[in-house]
């Protein structure tokens, strides 16, 4: 398995924008081959701003590289441009190679 995630630091004033474009996207993850899950993570709050977190699970690195090269990718990427002006920076991306799971 693979876990992709990005790191977002979205200004406090923007967040209700930057959750509400997030939840009601269509992300056309169902329809690519080795999706396993979707979270959307809201985590700390600092000073200038909101932690968020989009957290992806993948049967497979592979899997995850053919949805960064899909055309569902671009159709659910399509309104990022939007976005602009609400974080402090551009996402920051973390990939993980599943060592471990434990279920419960």
């Amino acid at each position: 398995m693979f876990v992709a995630a990005n790191r977002f630091r979205v200004i406090p004033e923007h967040a209700p924008a930057f959750e509400q474009a997030w939840l009601t996207r269509e992300s056309h993850l169902h329809e690519v081959p080795g999706f396993m899950t979707f979270h959307l993570l809201k985590g700390p709050a600092a000073d200038d701003h909101i932690l968020y977190s989009s957290l992806t699970v993948w049967a497979s690195k592979d899997a995850f590289e053919g949805w960064t090269r899909s055309e569902q990718f671009r159709r659910a990427h399509a309104g990022a441009g939007g976005m602009k002006g609400t974080t402090l920076g551009p996402p920051q991306f973390e990939g993980f190679d599943v060592l471990q799971t434990i279920g419960g």
